[in-house]
């Protein structure tokens, strides 16, 4: 694809990302505990999602496999949630985001694992460059920092192994054959799996005992700005535009997230830099892109 097509699959790319990188800051906004703004992100996402399926093609049967599969991905993502708001609070949207994004090393590591795909001296490369720029970031002041920081760092890390098994249970979920069909609806699996979330988060928040009320008019505003934007129309915009696009290019266009997530960390929230950090979140951004280029598969690997 070449031209005004490609243009605007890239316009759409880079929107989609720049709307998920200020995800980070509507949480902060919501002025709400954190297991709660997930659980509203997902329920009303969930109600959207829902809407779209009926709109666009009415709801498919799905058997019973798929339905089995559709719980890995509402669980990962609740996790996924869980850690990744607890870590915005704790270091704030920009590093949590960044460390988020972390999930293509383990996606890749899934591959081998489970799609017996082959890691090359590309992914090697980028994983070096990656650990450089946290050490960068972080590294020579990292016994100094506070406890509950260094637990956000973690919750970070953490964010991205329950992303990337998020993004194999979609994966999965879609490859199970629905009833009639080769595939199962995309917007039907993500709205199970929205709904499955929230209630996994609705049971996290319960035994953390947090208040699930919005406070005000202005926190449900933030909630369906988040629901709406920053989870369905961020999803749609992407998903369409990678279809579009050969995957580095994406993959390079998609590194719009932690650099929009950063950017509104320092702009709004006084966040400290050095030199030295700006080198570190390059070199982190250089590495999650190198190790997330990936060489042409073969189709039984791709489809798998």
């Amino acid at each position: 694809m070449t031209g005004h097509p490609r243009q605007a699959a890239m316009a759409q790319l880079l929107v989609g990302a720049a709307i998920i990188g200020t995800n980070g800051l509507m949480v902060r906004l919501a002025g709400m505990p954190p297991t709660a703004v997930a659980f509203w992100r997902m329920l009303l996402a969930g109600l959207i999602l829902g809407a779209l399926v009926l709109a666009r093609h009415g709801w498919q049967p799905l058997s019973r496999k798929a339905w089995l599969w559709c719980a890995v991905p509402a669980l990962a993502f609740a996790i996924d949630l869980w850690m990744w708001h607890q870590s915005i609070l704790l270091v704030g949207p920009g590093l949590s985001t960044l460390l988020a994004n972390a999930q293509v090393f383990f996606m890749a590591l899934a591959g081998v694992l489970l799609f017996r795909e082959q890691l090359g001296l590309r992914f090697v490369a980028g994983v070096l460059l990656a650990f450089l720029g946290l050490w960068l970031l972080l590294g020579e002041g990292w016994a100094a920092l506070p406890r509950e920081y260094r637990w956000g760092v973690w919750l970070g890390l953490g964010t991205g192994v329950a992303y990337a098994a998020y993004n194999i249970g979609i994966k999965r979920s879609q490859g199970v054959a629905a009833q009639g069909k080769a595939r199962a609806p995309v917007e039907q699996v993500l709205c199970i799996a929205a709904f499955g979330s929230a209630l996994c988060l609705g049971v996290m928040g319960g035994v953390e005992g947090v208040a699930f009320a919005p406070p005000s008019p202005h926190a449900w505003g933030i909630l369906l700005v988040l629901a709406a934007v920053g989870h369905c129309l961020s999803w749609v915009l992407i998903s369409r535009a990678m279809v579009a696009l050969p995957v580095a290019l994406a993959g390079l266009l998609l590194l719009a997230q932690p650099i929009v997530a950063y950017l509104l960390d320092v702009a709004l929230f006084d966040l400290p830099t050095s030199p030295r950090q700006w080198l570190g979140l390059a070199v982190s951004l250089a590495g999650i892109f190198v190790a997330g280029m990936k060489a042409k598969q073969p189709v039984a690997a791709q489809d798998a």
